[in-house]
This record gives C-alpha cells, structure tokens and sequence, in this order.
C-alpha cells in the first residue's frame, strides 16, 4: 500500500491531473475533426471511414504514452526496449493516408507534450491549407464511373468500333494491337448506367456477330 501511494504521488507531482483531463479532450476533439475532414474531403480510393475510425484512438494513445514516458525516465527507457521488440504494421496503398496518421501522430505528440493551444493552431492551419491545394487540384479533370472496355473482334475498321462507342460522353483510345485475327482495342470511357453498358453492347454486336468485349470498372481517376 505505501508503494502505490509513493507511486501515485510520484505521478502526481510530475504529471498535472487537470492538464491531463484538457489534453485528453483537445485530442479527442481534433481527431474528430480531422476524422470528419478526411472523410469529407480525403481523395483516398479505400474506405475512408473505416480508416478514419482509428484516428481518435490513435491520437488518444500516442497522447498516453507521450505522457507517461515524460514523468518517467525509467519508463522512456522502457519504451525504446519494447519499439526494439514490437513493430506496428498498416497497410498504407496510397500517401494520403500516411499523411493523415502523421498528423493525428502529431496532435498525440504535441498534446502530450502539453501544448494543447499548439496543436490547436497547428492543426486548424494544416487543414486550410490541405483544402486550399485540394482546390488547387481540382482544375485537373476528374472522370468518375470510367470503365475499361476491350474488344476483340475480326474487323479492321477503327473507326466504325470508335463511332460505336460515340454516344459516350468520355472517350479515349487507350491500346491497340492488330494481327491476322483482327484488333484488340482497349478503351477507357464513361458509363454511369446498366443502360448505357446494353446500348454500347447492342452497338458493337451490329458489327460483328463474333466479337468479345469485355468491361472492366476502374477507380476515379485525375486525368
């Protein structure tokens, strides 16, 4: 019992309880706001929300381990033999979202460094800035609900398997390869519906009875 009580004066007199509590709330609030900024805004092709549910968590511990290892050396010490052992692993696929960690990795940090009007003001000025240079990004062209459409077929008119697909509002010619069998073309365009797949399909049977065509989804892409 009197092991406990040294202990939690010890901790007590290097760690303010009440700063405790107001970092422990700024963190909370700026990883809900960068959570709700990343979901509303992020360009990241995964499931953003789902990602985006460890950003307070991970706020929240990176802020408790800052705190406890900076009210105790031997607890430091500590840190540094067991990130010698333990290694966290994240499948990152694209840079955005390793950027979205640093920075809810920077707000644990600099709220556990007990600089909760810091990571405020830092935070608040990251995210206009993000937003401004995502609208920057945005005179870029963007075509959702592209599609990939290959076709296989024994003509060898080009233009009338492109005149097929020109009621689509987005067209480009992406590959093209010709043998004795024929062409293979690949071609990227824009297909928002299952009508607009049946009348493409509809188009190229006119031409030939034989041919094969195959549709593949793609992501949104900036072209």
């Amino acid at each position: 019992m009197l092991k406990f009580e040294e202990y939690l004066t010890d901790f007590t007199n290097s760690v303010n309880l009440l700063d405790f509590i107001i970092n422990l709330i700024v963190a909370t609030l700026l990883g809900i706001i960068v959570k709700a900024f990343y979901v509303r805004y992020g360009q990241s092709f995964s499931n953003k929300e789902k990602f985006a549910s460890i950003f307070v968590p991970l706020a929240l511990s990176t802020l408790l381990i800052i705190t406890v290892v900076q009210a105790s050396i031997a607890l430091s010490l500590g840190l540094v033999g067991a990130l010698s052992i333990v290694r966290f692993r994240a499948a990152i696929k694209e840079p955005e979202e390793l950027t979205y960690l640093f920075l809810i990795i920077g707000i644990g940090i600099t709220c556990g460094a007990n600089k909760p009007i810091l990571a405020v003001i830092a935070i608040l000025l990251i995210l206009i800035m993000i937003f401004l240079n995502q609208n920057v990004s945005k005179k870029k062209t963007f075509v959702r609900d592209q599609k990939l459409v290959n076709i296989r077929t024994a003509s060898t008119d080009i233009k009338a398997v492109t005149s097929a697909l020109s009621s689509m509002p987005y067209l480009e010619l992406k590959r093209m390869e010709e043998n004795q069998d024929g062409l293979f073309l690949t071609y990227l365009t824009k297909m928002d519906t299952i009508d607009d797949i049946a009348a493409v399909r509809s188009q190229l049977k006119g031409l030939d009875d034989n041919i094969k065509i195959t549709i593949i989804d793609q992501p949104e892409l900036v072209l």
